[in-house]
């Protein structure tokens, strides 16, 4: 997230979170070919326009992590148990990130989004991802910044 393509608010999340997710579970011993998993995030995740949180009520972070579950479990709109697992995961993510409320903030709903796919993966998909605390050091860049009310305000 610090690197300089990737700005405070943005579309580049849609895929980051997914791919960061794919990574995480294939270093946690999650059976994916992740370079072909990063390639198929990345198409996927491109295709969620950025405004989406706020136009359409679906933040791109949480549905980045349906995404990672689409690809893992090998769902298509077709499949029985992966389609719900998918649906389920972005449903998840979205009830985290909309009790936190906005403004938009791409970073903390990116982070919302990846920690309820840790505990989802977990869960549902027996992988044990690492998780480490979060806390934002972005503040002053995000004239939205929602401030002690975000879960990852430092201060």
């Amino acid at each position: 997230m610090s690197q300089p393509f990737c700005h405070m608010h943005g579309p580049e999340h849609h895929v980051m979170v997914g791919a960061a997710l794919l990574t995480a579970y294939k270093n946690a011993g999650g059976n994916l070919n992740l370079e072909s998993a990063l390639s198929e995030m990345q198409s996927r995740g491109r295709e969620v326009p950025g405004g989406v949180c706020g136009f359409w009520g679906a933040c791109g972070a949480g549905i980045s992590s349906g995404i990672f579950v689409s690809i893992v479990t090998g769902s298509t709109p077709l499949a029985k148990e992966a389609w719900g697992l998918s649906n389920q995961m972005t449903s998840a993510a979205l009830a985290k990130i909309g009790a936190v409320g906005g403004p938009r903030c791409c970073k903390r709903d990116s982070n919302l989004a990846i920690l309820a796919a840790v505990d989802f993966a977990r869960e549902y998909l027996h992988v044990e991802m690492e998780t480490s605390p979060v806390r934002c050091r972005r503040s002053t860049e995000n004239n939205q910044c929602i401030g002690s009310h975000c879960p990852f305000f430092a201060g």
